[in-house]
Order: C-alpha cells, then sequence, then structure tokens
C-alpha cells in the first residue's frame, strides 16, 4: 500500500490481522509499519551499497510525528544518494555514544568495572569506595587523560597529610589495577599509571604480637566477657519471666555465648586472615582428622590450602559446632545467613576492658607466626600454614621478637 504519509494518515489507519506496511509516494523508502497491537513504526528502508536490503528504525508514532519522521527519512535518503552506509554511520555514532559512557573515570568504574569488581572480587565494593573516595578529583578525567604527574602530585600531597606510604602505595594500586582492565577491555591502548613506582617502604614492617602477659589478660578477657553476657542473659530472663514476656534463648548449656572467643581462638591457632575465618565451612572441616581446609576460592592467595588443627582448636569448634542448631554451610554466620563482614564493635569492646592497646585483628596472624618461628619451627612451614607464595611475606610476618634474639646472642656469653 502507497500513501503519502502524513500526520492524518497515521492516525486513521487501523490495525489488522497481520503486520502491514504504508510505504511513502515521495520518499522513496520511508514507511510506515502497522502491528496487530495498534503499534505504528517509521522506518527507512534502502539497499547498502553491497546489495544488501536495509532499514533503519526512527522512531514510534506517537513518540514522534510524522512530519518529524519524514524529516528524518529525507536525511536518510540523502546520505544513501551520495553513496554512504547509513546504518554503518548509525552503527559508529552509538559506538561512540557508548564509548563516551566509559571515557572517564567515573564512566568506566560505573559502567564497566564496578560489576566486574564486585563480582570477582570480595572486597569489590570497598574498592569502588577506594576508588572515588580517593580520586574523587579524577573521576571526570577521560582515562587516558590520567598521568604520572597527576598521580605523583596527589601522592606528595597525601604523604604531606601524614598518610602512611603503604596506605598510598595501596591505594595507588586499586587505581592502577582498574586502568589496567580498561586496557584489557580495549577501552584505552595502554595504562597510564604503568611506569609509575611505588613509594618505597620498609618490607619487614610493623609487627605487633602478644607478650605473654597481654596473651594470658585477653584469653581472660573472653572468659570474663562470656561470664558476663550469661549472668546478663539470666538477669534479663528472670525480669521477662516475671512479666510475661519471651524468654531470650538460654545459654545455660551452650559453650559459648557467641561466635567472638571460637574466632579468636581459631585466629591465635590456625593464623587464618578474617576473611578465611569469615567464609569457612563446615564442609571443609574435619574434626576427627585435626584438619581444616582453606579453598582457593576463598584465599588471598587463591591457592587451596590445609590447617592442621591443634587441640585448642578442636575443642573450640567442637564446642561451637554444639552450640549452633544447624551445622551446616558457613561456621560463622551473620544474623541474616551471610558471612560476616566484621566483628569491630566487639573486638574493640574486649581490647578496651584487657587494656590491650594497637592491637589489631589482623595482628593475631602475626602472633600465630611469632609463636611458631620462636618454637623453632622452620619458615618454609611456617609460609605454608599462612597460605604465602614466597619468603618475602612469611619474613615480614615471622620475624622473630627483639627479646628473643636478646636472649639468644646472650647465650653467647653465658657458654663463654
Amino acid at each position: 500500500m502507497q500513501t503519502r504519509i502524513t500526520n492524518r494518515t497515521a492516525e486513521i489507519i487501523s490495525a489488522k490481522e497481520k503486520p502491514y506496511e504504508i510505504r511513502d509516494v515521495d520518499i522513496k523508502g520511508f514507511l510506515l509499519r502497522v502491528q496487530p497491537s495498534g503499534i505504528k513504526t517509521y522506518y527507512y528502508a534502502f539497499r547498502a551499497p553491497d546489495g544488501k536490503k536495509q532499514r533503519i528504525w526512527i522512531g514510534k508514532h506517537g513518540s514522534i510525528t510524522a512530519t518529524q519522521a519524514r524529516d528524518a527519512a529525507e536525511i536518510h535518503a540523502g546520505k544513501v544518494a551520495l553513496g554512504g552506509n547509513v546504518q554503518e554511520e548509525k552503527k559508529q555514532t552509538r559506538l561512540k555514544t557508548e564509548q563516551l559512557k566509559f571515557s572517564t573515570l567515573e564512566g568506566f568504574i560505573d559502567h564497566k568495572y564496578q560489576a566486574w569488581v564486585e563480582a570477582e572480587r570480595k572486597s569489590g565494593k570497598t574498592t569502588i569506595k577506594r576508588l572515588k573516595k580517593n580520586f574523587a578529583h579524577l573521576l571526570s578525567r577521560p582515562l587516558d587523560d590520567i598521568n604520572t604527574w597527576v598521580v605523583e602530585k596527589w601522592r606528595g600531597e597525601r604523604l604531606k597529610e601524614g598518610i602512611k606510604p603503604a596506605t598510598v602505595n595501596r591505594d595507588i594500586t586499586t587505581l592502577k589495577a582498574a586502568l589496567s582492565k580498561a586496557v584489557d577491555w580495549e577501552v584505552i591502548d595502554k595504562n597510564p599509571l604503568a611506569k609509575l613506582k611505588r613509594v618505597k617502604t620498609d618490607n619487614k614492617g610493623k609487627v605487633r604480637y602478644l607478650k605473654p602477659e597481654e596473651e594470658k589478660r585477653l584469653r581472660e578477657g573472653l572468659d570474663a566477657r562470656e561470664a558476663r553476657i550469661r549472668q546478663e542473659r539470666t538477669s534479663a530472663n528472670e525480669w521477662r519471666k516475671e512479666r510475661g514476656y519471651e524468654l531470650y534463648p538460654d545459654l545455660t548449656g551452650h559453650t559459648f555465648v557467641d561466635h567472638l572467643k571460637p574466632l579468636v581462638l581459631l585466629a591465635l591457632n590456625t593464623g587464618m586472615r578474617r576473611s578465611e575465618l569469615f567464609y569457612l565451612k563446615w564442609e571443609n572441616i574435619s574434626l576427627s582428622k585435626a584438619m581444616l581446609t582453606i579453598e582457593g576460592a576463598d584465599a588471598k592467595s587463591g591457592k587451596t590450602r590445609h590447617i592442621p588443627l591443634n587441640k585448642e582448636a578442636v575443642a573450640a569448634l567442637k564446642g561451637w559446632k554444639g552450640d549452633v542448631k544447624n551445622p551446616t554451610g558457613l561456621v560463622f554466620p551473620s544474623r541474616t545467613g551471610m558471612p560476616l563482614d566484621n566483628v569491630k564493635k566487639a573486638w574493640v569492646k574486649l581490647l578496651q576492658d584487657i587494656k590491650i592497646k594497637e592491637f589489631r585483628w589482623h595482628d593475631m596472624r602475626h602472633h600465630f607466626a611469632s609463636r611458631l618461628v620462636m618454637a623453632g619451627v622452620d619458615l618454609n612451614t611456617v609460609r605454608e600454614l599462612l597460605g604465602h607464595s614466597d619468603y618475602t611475606m612469611t619474613l615480614r610476618y615471622a620475624h622473630l621478637a627483639p627479646e628473643h634474639k636478646k636472649d639468644a646472642v646472650e647465650r653467647l656469653v653465658a657458654n663463654g
């Protein structure tokens, strides 16, 4: 069917059982397609330079008028008459528009990197927050306009503010990793920060471990916390019983009041990272063989490793397993059933109560390694237990305590 396609024409034509098209008598290739549903769509049909028939979607009637569609068809017809490939031009325009979405750092993060890093990395959400917070001044810049001078200037300002070199290095590594992915995905040709070197730091770093007296206070503090919570629960239930309220779960028959003590005992006796503890599953623990497995997917190194469990670790896990209603899945799930994301509140409160300062959760890993080395365990065994790929980190985490070294050299005098 051919006629002049006008606004009136588009309004009066009605739908049929099958789709049909009306072609314009003035502009060759300009057409209006009518669906059985009543939807009417404008197209421009033409023959490409290679002889293939093609058509370009112009728009739906109602969203645009027939006059607007006619103007668009005339533009397409002019390009075809001059030998242009309208479909290819439209494709290239669409590609350029898509590329503009992630040409800046913010666009790349929002439209490409964020979805990938959150799916592939447990710390993905933290990574995105770090990028946007620390490099807010670069978010509007095109990726290939981020250069070493700009980042070195930022680094210098951060160091002047008193930010530790290791922290600055970690932030820059996060940015470099994002730009490396942009190269992998052909968003940019090369990583503009590839030649940027890290700020030199003391590779051994500060290793904080507990002195014998501090470890004693930590253990006593855990016991005191357990006793206090039990007493508080008993008092609360007595109060609720008198008033006819529903009682809280009774802790009398439980080995532990909550997850903090078994987590700490396991950390002290295995050297597991916090994330490894949070993602630990019952299926990866054999209490009969006193063995625990860290799956590669849950390990920082990406490699599976096996950790033997000593008597205290086995006892802690047996006790915790007896406390849990359904010991399947995660060993230490959150209230929602998902992995824990932190234990900061309870941990900080415990350290305040026992007056231990500057001791992070991760320092229990230092403590584990230092105790092994001071007990005469060879570094390769320590490395395997910690899950390090080489000796560099093992030396940092497990170097001997100054007091132990002093005792060693004093033996020269004693034996002289």
